[in-house]
């Protein structure tokens, strides 16, 4: 099982070229980034995990830019977005944003995606949030058509552009993994009907992740395949990991605070002693 890491890189967190060295050179497999574009001050939309939005959220920087950067000073560290709101971004300068790190990291990407749950920042973007599932499938769909193909054009209800040439394709072929995030049911029928992995949070006020595991499978029996799972917000004790890999996850996600460098590399470095036991 893999282990990674997740950040809301602000401007008064650990530099994200430092985090990116550190992680990598502890062992860790990936590093991912998650983007609010803003947050709108009417607040109408419950945040997921409860409680009041955290600051992070207001504060996060662009994934793509921070990636590019992340990239160039890392060599082995896969590099992911965690989650890329695909609903409220233009899919044809999202696709070159995608290829272009894939081209950067050369081949590093995992492409995490999701349909979003604030309204009000949805409606900013022009994407009407009843329909962002159904965005988010045309855009994606468009997405690979743009990776896969010399002259790739798409016709939907969304998306909709005639022939075209674009470069550069990804390095990974077909493309980067495409890995949708979401709970139980939705999110996991979404990912089964159009994603290269599932990337459910690990716990909500809710549910956990691993006693709705049967559920899962048993949707994927429904949809004739099954897909890698990348367990998100895992627990930060390192006892809690090995029943995920004996769950058969394939990956699990720590979420750091948005905090100094003096706070982060220490538990990263807690951390790093305990990956060689659930590897």
């Amino acid at each position: 099982m893999d282990v990674g890491v997740a950040i809301f890189c602000t401007d008064y967190a650990i530099a994200p070229t430092e985090l990116a060295v550190a992680v990598e050179q502890r062992g860790f497999e990936s590093l991912w980034l998650p983007e609010h574009s803003h947050i709108p001050l009417s607040r109408r939309s419950a945040y997921p995990a409860g409680g009041e939005l955290p600051k992070k959220y207001y504060d996060v920087m662009d994934p793509f830019v921070v990636l590019g950067a992340v990239a160039a000073v890392t060599t082995r560290l896969k590099v992911a977005t965690g989650i890329c709101l695909v609903p409220q971004r233009d899919p044809i300068q999202t696709a070159k944003s995608v290829a272009t790190i894939d081209h950067l990291s050369q081949g590093r990407f995992l492409f995490g995606v999701g349909a979003g749950w604030n309204a009000e920042e949805m409606a900013d973007h022009g994407t009407d949030f009843k329909r962002r599932n159904d965005v988010l499938r045309e855009r994606l769909e468009a997405m690979r058509a743009i990776w896969t193909q010399t002259k790739p054009e798409y016709h939907g209800d969304f998306v909709e552009f005639g022939p075209m040439m674009t470069w550069p394709k990804p390095v990974q072929k077909p493309h980067p993994p495409v890995l949708v995030g979401g709970g139980l049911p939705y999110g996991a029928r979404r990912a089964l009907a159009f994603g290269d992995g599932w990337m459910p949070h690990a716990r909500r006020p809710t549910y956990h992740l691993l006693e709705k595991l049967p559920e899962f499978h048993d949707l994927a029996a429904s949809a004739g395949r099954t897909l890698p799972i990348t367990a998100f917000g895992v627990e930060h004790d390192p006892a809690r990991w090995p029943a995920y890999r004996d769950a058969g996850i394939a990956r699990i996600v720590l979420s750091l605070d948005s905090a100094a460098r003096d706070l982060i590399l220490p538990q990263l470095d807690h951390w790093a002693g305990k990956i060689a036991d659930v590897a």
